[in-house]
C-alpha cells in the first residue's frame, strides 16, 4: 500500500480565531498585528482585507494607511498554539496519526483510511465541510510524500512570482537561457497538477509531475535558498530536476538537494505524530436531580476511588482538581481546589474537597456530577532499602500530614494565602528571610541559619521615636504615642544598608540597634540611624516577645 499524506494548511489561522469570537462585524477588513524588529506588521487578515490590498508583513502605519476603517488585534501565539492544538485533535477524525506543524498547519498520515469516507476526493470533502462550519479557510492536499502535500497545499493553483527586477529571458543566466526558451515552448505540452474542487491530490507515484510548475519556494526552502536559485533562473522545482546533483549541492548547498529529494520521496521524512495527553475525569449522572450536599457526597465516594485507580495506573498524583455539577436548568456549577502535594489517595482529596463542598449550589439539583484532575505530577512509589532508611519512614508520614493541612487551609482560605519562610541571602533584618507558597514549595532541608544576636519575634517597618538625636539609648523616648522610661538595653549592632542596591528605607544611613527593656516591661527592637541621604534618628522595627 502506497502511503498518502494529508497537509492540511489554515492561512487565515490567527484572524479567524479573532472572527470566531465576533470582534468585527460582516465585511469590515481585520488584521492581526505583531511585533517584529521592534516594529507592527500583519501577520494574519481576513478575505475583507486581502481584498483591499492588503498583505502579509505589512506595516501597520501603511495599512491604515490604506484602508482607514481597519480593525486589528495583538497576535497571541499561545492562544493561537493552543487553537492548532483543538484542530488537531479535531484532525483525529481523519487518521490516528496527525502532527502539529506550527504556526498554521497539520500534517496527517492518511495511509489507510481514506476509504472510511469514500476515497480521498471523500476525505477532501468532509475536512471542507467541516472547516466551513467551524468558520475556517482551508487548504488541503494529498501526495506520497510529506513534503509534496506541503507544497500543493500551499502553492498549488497560485499564480508563479516574478523576479525581483522582471521576468526576460534575458536576464537569466547564460547557463539556463537556451533550457529557459524549451522549458516555455513545452509548458503548453506539460500536464499540470492533478486537483479535484474538494483539494489538490497527487496521483500515486507521480510526485515529479506534480511539483514541476509549482515554484522553489514550495521545497520548505529558507529565503536565502530561494532567492539565490531565482538569481539564476531556476524559478521552478521541475528547473531543478534535470540539473546535475552534485553540482546544485556544490553551488546552493545540500540542503537544497535534501528538500527536493524529499518532495520526491528519494529521502524518507518520518512523521512525528503528537501524543495526547492523559485525561483524568469521570462523570455521574443521575435518574432525578439530587441538591442535598449529601447525595453530592454519595457521589464523591463513587467517583474518587475509580479516578485515583486511573491515576495510581499512571504513576501520576492530583494537584488540582474540579468538581462540576450539570443542573436541571442546563446550567453547570464549578469549584476547584488544589492539593499541597500530589496524591492519589481518595481520603486525602476528599477531606480537601469537603471544605468548599458547600459553595457548590445546587439551586434546581445536579443531573450529573463531573469530577476531574486538572494538574497533575508524576507520583512513584519508592522502596526504602536499608536501617537508615527504614527508620527515616515516619517522616514522609509528618510531611504527608503537614501537605493534608496546608491543603485544607488553601481550600477555605485560598492557596497564595498559605506562606511558609526560607532563609534569604541578605544582612538586611527585613530581607533575610521570603515567604514562598506552602502549596508550591518545600520546607527548607537545612537547619535556619543563626544569627549572631537576638532577633525580635515581631519584625515591623521602622516607626518613628521621639527621644534626643544621641547615638545612646535615652532615658526616656515617645513611641506611639505613649512615654516610656528606659530599664536596660544592650547593644549596638551595626548593620550597613547594601551599598549595591539603592533601598529607599536605607537612605538614613549605617544603624545601631539595641535591645530595649522599659520599665512597663515592653522590649523593643530599637535602632539609631547616622544619616545618609535623609536625616536619621531614633526608631522602633521590632518588639520582642
Amino acid at each position: 500500500m502506497s502511503r498518502r499524506i494529508l497537509s492540511i494548511w489554515f492561512p487565515r489561522l490567527a484572524a479567524e480565531r479573532w472572527l470566531r469570537r465576533g470582534v468585527v462585524l460582516p465585511g469590515q477588513p481585520f488584521a492581526v498585528v505583531a511585533e517584529r524588529g521592534g516594529a507592527q506588521v500583519l501577520d494574519s487578515l481576513n478575505a475583507e482585507a486581502e481584498a483591499a490590498g492588503l498583505t502579509i508583513a505589512q506595516p501597520l502605519r501603511d495599512a491604515r494607511a490604506m484602508c482607514p476603517a481597519l480593525v486589528t488585534r495583538p497576535a497571541d501565539p499561545l492562544a493561537e498554539a493552543g487553537f492548532l492544538a483543538v484542530l488537531r485533535r479535531w484532525a483525529g477524525r481523519f487518521s490516528p496519526l496527525v502532527a502539529e506543524e506550527p504556526p498554521a498547519g497539520l500534517m496527517i498520515d492518511l495511509t489507510g483510511c481514506a476509504h472510511l469516507f469514500g476515497g480521498e476526493a471523500g476525505v477532501m470533502a468532509a475536512l471542507e465541510g467541516d472547516c466551513a462550519d467551524l468558520g475556517l479557510t482551508v487548504s488541503a492536499a494529498i501526495a506520497d510524500t510529506p513534503g509534496a502535500a506541503w507544497a500543493l497545499a500551499r502553492h498549488a493553483g497560485r499564480p508563479l512570482l516574478a523576479l525581483p527586477h522582471g521576468d526576460a529571458i534575458e536576464q537569466e543566466a547564460r547557463a539556463t537561457r537556451s533550457r529557459a526558451g524549451r522549458r516555455r515552448m513545452t509548458d503548453l505540452a506539460r500536464p499540470a497538477p492533478i486537483s479535484d474542487p474538494a483539494g489538490r491530490i497527487a496521483p500515486v507515484g507521480q510526485m515529479r509531475q506534480a511539483l514541476a510548475a509549482l515554484p522553489v519556494a514550495a521545497l520548505r526552502l529558507t529565503s536565502a535558498e530561494v532567492a539565490g536559485l531565482q538569481a539564476v533562473g531556476l524559478r521552478r522545482i521541475g528547473d531543478l530536476a534535470g540539473l546535475p546533483r552534485a553540482a546544485l549541492a556544490r553551488r546552493f548547498g545540500a540542503g537544497v538537494l535534501r528538500r527536493l529529494d524529499q518532495a520526491l520521496g528519494l529521502e524518507p521524512e518520518p512523521i512525528s505524530p503528537a501524543r495526547e495527553a492523559p485525561r483524568f475525569a469521570l462523570r455521574l449522572s443521575f435518574p432525578d436531580p439530587i441538591g442535598l450536599r449529601s447525595d453530592i457526597e454519595a457521589a464523591l465516594d463513587r467517583l474518587l476511588p475509580s479516578l485515583c485507580d486511573r491515576l495510581r495506573q499512571a504513576g501520576q498524583g492530583a494537584r488540582r482538581l474540579r468538581l462540576e455539577g450539570v443542573r436541571a436548568d442546563g446550567t453547570v456549577a464549578r469549584l476547584a481546589v488544589g492539593l499541597a502535594q500530589a496524591s492519589h489517595d481518595p481520603a486525602r482529596i476528599r477531606a480537601v474537597l469537603a471544605v468548599k463542598l458547600d459553595l457548590l449550589q445546587a439551586e434546581f439539583g445536579f443531573d450529573a456530577i463531573r469530577l476531574a484532575a486538572d494538574m497533575t505530577e508524576p507520583l512513584h512509589p519508592r522502596q526504602h532499602v536499608g536501617h537508615l532508611e527504614a527508620g527515616a519512614i515516619a517522616r514522609p508520614a509528618q510531611d504527608a500530614a503537614l501537605g493534608d493541612l496546608i491543603g485544607r487551609l488553601g481550600a477555605r482560605l485560598g492557596p497564595d494565602a498559605v506562606t511558609r519562610l526560607h532563609p534569604a541571602e541578605s544582612h538586611i533584618p527585613e530581607k533575610a528571610q521570603q515567604a514562598v507558597q506552602a502549596a508550591w514549595s518545600e520546607a527548607h532541608p537545612a537547619p535556619w541559619p543563626a544569627s549572631r544576636t537576638q532577633r525580635p519575634l515581631t519584625l515591623f517597618r521602622p516607626e518613628p521615636v521621639m527621644a534626643p538625636a544621641d547615638p545612646v539609648p535615652p532615658a526616656g523616648f515617645r513611641w506611639r504615642g505613649v512615654d516610656h522610661a528606659l530599664r536596660r538595653a544592650s547593644g549596638p549592632e551595626r548593620i550597613a544598608p547594601e551599598w549595591w542596591l539603592d533601598d529607599p528605607e536605607w537612605r538614613s544611613g549605617p544603624r545601631d540597634y539595641w535591645r530595649v527593656e522599659t520599665e512597663g516591661g515592653v522590649r523593643l527592637w530599637l535602632f539609631y540611624a547616622h544619616g545618609g541621604a535623609i536625616s536619621g534618628g531614633w526608631f522602633a522595627q521590632g518588639q520582642f516577645s
